[in-house]
């Protein structure tokens, strides 16, 4: 008898962690979550090993459960911040069901794949007498929307010693995700002349305004067919209006589908110019999620995904993706990885964030069937 989840309790639980807020600069939000986390995976019978936070983010959750055999086992990641800050769920997002849909900050990135994920393994273990075949650990990451900066060390140690990873990060509806765009980060900073804005303001060169430009012939760089892009998402300039800025720092999120278009991101960065004289720009590389392409073992986690699809009647997929995860870490290793397992929704990293509440009989399946297939 298969193991399926129970489709309300998923539902509550997924609530009780999207009440949770936990943006990723919110150090102490984001331990709040890794308490609740922490408490489930105890529950269920895991050793936990906890890692103070660095670098200004929360902490690192291990959970461990040994298995009968020896040997690598199986490795389950998943991220518990959010893009949404603390006062989301008072304001312009609060949990609240309409049909098939829930709606809540991190229902479906990532809270819903995660609970949907430990629920499963905890009918699993139920059902085993609390042990499996083989080791199973679950690390829970706090940085992953920034890029896990303080995160990718533990990460990529833990794919070593393990044989399999899965990734219940957000699927396309009946997709799965096989390979990652490479993502990198940089900083811009543009260096102007600084003036005052009034009485001389022609004796002192924007930084802003320079910025404008430079973002301008930046995002002009994408091609959204060959999947290079690239994107502003933070600028911080400026002191009072009466003083020209002299200083103006961009954040640009850089993807790419091939190694080639990777190296080329670098050199462009690298190459940029200022637009006007009398201003200077210097280029500071931030976090980089490398190029995950889909090789024999991801594929042949996918097939045992697909039989566990096709013997229940659902249609299943899959593809490279242009957004990036912690699996573009273990993937790039070589490791088997299969990611996107996670429920389905919409409006992910907006104020409309949804998961489709009929994902989760579907995709509880596939996850049970394939933990059990790997660890059970």
């Amino acid at each position: 008898m298969p193991v399926t989840a129970d489709v309300e309790q998923v539902v509550a639980d997924i609530i009780r962690w999207a009440a949770i807020e936990s943006p990723t600069y919110d150090a102490g939000a984001v331990n709040r979550m890794m308490d609740e986390g922490s408490a489930d995976l105890q529950a269920m019978g895991f050793r936990i090993e906890r890692t103070t936070g660095t670098q200004g983010f929360g902490d690192i959750v291990v959970g461990r459960l040994d298995g009968a055999e020896p040997g690598p086992g199986l490795l389950i990641l998943a991220h518990v911040d959010t893009v949404h800050a603390v006062g989301t769920l008072a304001g312009p997002l609060p949990i609240r069901r309409e049909g098939e849909r829930l709606y809540g900050p991190g229902v479906t990135d990532m809270k819903g794949g995660t609970v949907l994920t430990l629920h499963v393994l905890a009918k699993i273990l139920k059902a085993r007498g609390g042990r499996l075949r083989r080791s199973v650990t679950v690390v829970l990451i706090p940085d992953e929307e920034v890029g896990s900066p303080s995160s990718r060390a533990t990460i990529e140690a833990e794919a070593r010693n393990h044989a399999h990873v899965l990734v219940p990060e957000p699927g396309r509806e009946h997709v799965t995700t096989t390979g990652r765009h490479a993502v990198v980060r940089y900083n811009i900073h543009v260096h102007g002349r600084p003036s005052h804005a009034g009485a001389a303001v022609s004796r002192g060169v924007s930084a802003i305004r320079a910025m404008a430009r430079i973002i301008e012939t930046v995002e002009d760089w994408s091609d959204y067919e060959r999947g290079q892009t690239f994107a502003v998402g933070r600028v911080n300039a400026g002191t009072w209006v009466n003083v020209v800025p002299v200083i103006c720092s961009a954040e640009v999120l850089c993807v790419a589908a091939t190694p080639e278009d990777v190296a080329d991101i670098d050199v462009r960065l690298k190459t940029l110019r200022p637009p006007f004289p009398n201003t200077r720009i210097t280029i500071e590389p931030g976090p980089v999620r490398p190029l995950f392409m889909a090789e024999e073992g991801t594929m042949a986690l996918y097939a045992k995904a697909k039989a566990i699809a096709d013997a229940h009647g659902f249609p299943i997929g899959h593809m490279q993706s242009g957004g990036g995860s912690d699996g573009n870490f273990t993937g790039a290793m070589g490791v088997p990885t299969l990611d996107g397992l996670g429920v389905w929704g919409g409006g992910i990293h907006t104020k409309e964030e949804f998961c489709d509440i009929r994902s989760i009989h579907p995709r509880g399946i596939i996850l049970a069937g394939l933990i059990e297939d790997l660890a059970g």
